[in-house]
């Protein structure tokens, strides 16, 4: 396909950013065949970040894999309510971790800082470990997948959890509805099932005053912050219009 009929082509497939997508297309592609082959991939609706093996995620280059969570936008506010939380020489974790994005800004920002990443779905997993150090990005059912060791140490965990109830993952994009694999996305019936567990399981996780981060929608976060109240944790809800994001956080306030 010719750069003069790329343009046209994303545009006619539904890409709002059809400029911006073309010049990525043509830089990041090493020939003409690759191209070809991307463009198609993309026109059929694959994630950009898929096709180009990469997202931009708060000055980062994270390495994205077919099939793992895309970052999004809104969880910048996330990783960055992570980082403010986070002091060289703590311990954090990168909870249901996809890519790793999170925990690889971490890294970036607080790099004497001993950062963890989890996910149930070896194909995260294998894509996180090209994005933190491979001995630190543990498979596993949330908190069973960290080491013992970890045990009331840590003082950050950031999760972006599913959170999407699963009747609405029908309703999402088909870039992710259909490309992104369902564990990353179904939270269940109100697409708090996994979230109640990362709040109710964090007290033996976290060293007193360390806080466990959720990202969820801004309907949910009333009742998330429910959860780690039940949790015995001190609730803090935290929105950012600009990114769209909500997060719940929950610290565990030191016993006097």
């Amino acid at each position: 396909m010719r750069p003069d009929e790329l343009v046209p082509a994303l545009r006619a497939a539904g890409c709002v950013f059809a400029e911006e997508e073309a010049e990525l297309l043509l830089r990041e592609a090493p020939d003409e065949a690759t191209l070809d082959a991307m463009i198609a991939r993309r026109v059929a609706g694959e994630p950009l970040e898929q096709v180009v093996g990469f997202a931009e995620f708060l000055g980062l280059r994270i390495a994205v894999a077919p099939g793992v969570f895309v970052p999004r936008l809104r969880t910048t506010l996330l990783a960055r309510k992570a980082r403010d939380r986070l002091q060289p020489g703590d311990v954090a974790v990168d909870l249901c971790c996809g890519t790793g994005a999170i925990g690889a800004f971490l890294r970036y920002a607080t790099p004497e800082a001993e950062v963890h990443a989890t996910d149930l779905d070896p194909a995260a997993v294998a894509c996180a470990r090209r994005n933190l150090p491979p001995e630190r990005v543990h498979e596993g059912d949330l908190y069973d997948a960290l080491p013992d060791s970890l045990r009331g140490r840590i003082a950050v965990i950031a999760a972006n959890a599913p959170y999407v109830p699963t009747d609405a993952i029908a309703l999402m994009p088909p870039e992710a509805r259909d490309h992104e694999h369902r564990v990353a996305l179904d939270g269940g019936s109100d697409g708090l099932d996994i979230g109640r567990r990362v709040f109710a399981e964090a007290p033996a996780w976290l060293v007193p005053g360390g806080s466990v981060l959720l990202e969820t929608s801004r309907a949910q976060g009333g009742v998330a912050g429910a959860y780690a109240a039940a949790a015995g944790l001190a609730v803090t809800i935290t929105t950012a219009d600009d990114v769209d994001g909500t997060v719940v956080i929950g610290t565990l306030t030191p016993r006097s």
